[in-house]
């Protein structure tokens, strides 16, 4: 597996979800439970606030899902990788 891809249980994220992220970039792509995908990258808000901006995408079953920015709770780093806490979607 890439260091970049970051693998999900669901089709879809949710508030409390931990993504295992790569320390080295911003960048990742997200793997879903059901085997979609969707580019992702850790960004910083006007006050310096970290977000996740997730690309549009659609699951297996067909729902589209677009683009979406998450607010994030917590931040952890650790050998390598980023522990990163979802928050609230921004609508």
């Amino acid at each position: 597996m890439s260091a970049y891809l970051v693998q999900t249980t669901g089709p879809h994220l949710a508030p409390g979800m931990v993504l295992d992220a790569p320390a080295s970039n911003d960048d990742f792509l997200l793997n879903f439970g059901d085997d979609t995908e969707a580019r992702a990258e850790l960004i910083r808000d006007d006050d310096g606030r970290p977000l996740v901006r997730v690309g549009g995408y659609m699951t297996m079953d067909g729902t589209v899902v677009a683009e979406r920015l998450w607010t994030v709770r917590e931040v952890l780093e650790q050998e390598g990788r980023r522990l990163v806490r979802l928050g609230e979607p921004l609508v």
